[in-house]
């Protein structure tokens, strides 16, 4: 036993470790579709993201849809993160647990850029017209239990992004599982998310008139033609995390919580958090930081509380709010809503 606890240990510690390392190639800007690396939910988003192998609410079909598979009664929830530059995150999703056939889920995430103003090269101040903008991913999940400690889930969702009259779609597959291992009562868990097809912008703003031989005075010069742009990969993500529940007394609970994330578009980090659930968990108290380890990291500090009211009869309230540290933009506030039933 002390062995297999060993290995263990030494396993985590190398993944830990891993950010140190292997950092001198960076792909940041490189994918479409980055919304989707966006934190959703309030406790999530205030325990620092360290949440692989914690989060079993609505918002785990975002971080790892495995974490749905312990829900036992219906759960809806619906998440407002106010960004910078008037920009706005919305995230809904309803979880269904069935009798015997596991737990399913629908999700929306959004994101509202507002409206701006349309600019040309003699107008840089605008011409007096407008467009907009936003970002959309609509999502199915699955989760169910392989054994009592062992249970996965999966989230497929419709991804669609607009600006102006034009648009790109895609799909993307979330794959997760979480484990409670046999050291100590430490969970495990992973997932993958964003595992997808790419993306292309297309639609009427790219139709121009074109020349084909602007030196030729023989020719039409009013060709229609439609400019091609590249296609971008979605912001594949790995996330591996470790929790641990210390219960002191019926009326105070610890949990403590790291993860270490691996994108396709920026080099590894890690996530740390910590949740203390206060009076039966009437009151949670959260705090983390994100992006240790990442070189020139925007994001840091977050903290929140949660209260839980469960006193009616087959229903439960949960009341949510995130703060997240940003260094050179605004700082981000996230709220959240749940309803149990």
């Amino acid at each position: 036993m002390f062995k297999k606890k060993f290995i263990f240990v030494v396993i985590f510690g190398a993944l830990s470790l891993s950010p140190l390392f292997g950092q001198s190639l960076s792909k940041t800007g490189t994918t479409a579709a980055k919304f989707l690396s966006i934190g959703v939910g309030a406790r999530a988003n205030a325990m620092g993201g360290a949440v692989a192998s914690v989060i079993d609410d609505p918002s785990a079909m975002y971080w790892n849809p495995s974490g749905i598979a312990g829900i036992t009664r219906y759960s809806a929830m619906f998440t407002y993160t106010k960004m910078f530059a008037d920009i706005n995150l919305n995230y809904a999703g309803i979880v269904v647990p069935t009798d015997g056939y596991g737990v399913f889920g629908v999700n929306v995430t959004s994101v509202n850029y507002g409206e701006m103003q349309v600019t040309t090269e003699n107008h840089p101040d605008g011409i007096g017209e407008t467009f907009s903008a936003g970002s959309y991913a609509f999502g199915l999940s699955y989760a169910n239990y392989v054994t009592e400690l062992f249970s996965f889930g999966v989230n497929l969702k419709y991804i669609h992004e607009t600006i102006s009259n034009s648009s790109s779609d895609g799909l993307a597959l979330d794959i997760g599982t979480n484990f409670l291992t046999p050291f100590w009562g430490i969970r495990f868990g992973t997932s993958i998310t964003n595992f997808g097809t790419k993306m292309r912008i297309e639609g009427d703003d790219l139709l121009i008139r074109y020349d084909s031989d602007p030196n030729s005075s023989g020719n039409n010069a009013s060709v229609d033609a439609r400019l091609g742009t590249d296609e971008f990969e979605l912001p594949l993500r790995l996330q591996l995390g470790l929790s641990k529940d210390i219960e002191f007394s019926d009326d105070f609970r610890a949990s403590i919580a790291a993860d270490v994330i691996y994108p396709n578009d920026n080099k590894s980090w890690m996530n740390i958090g910590t949740e203390i659930g206060l009076f039966h968990n009437l009151v949670q108290l959260r705090a983390g930081y994100k992006t240790l380890f990442l070189p020139d990291a925007q994001e840091g500090l977050t903290a929140g509380f949660g209260i839980f009211y469960n006193k009616i009869p087959f229903f439960g309230i949960k009341i949510n709010y995130a703060y997240q540290q940003l260094k050179d933009l605004d700082n981000l506030h996230s709220f959240g809503m749940s309803l149990n039933f």
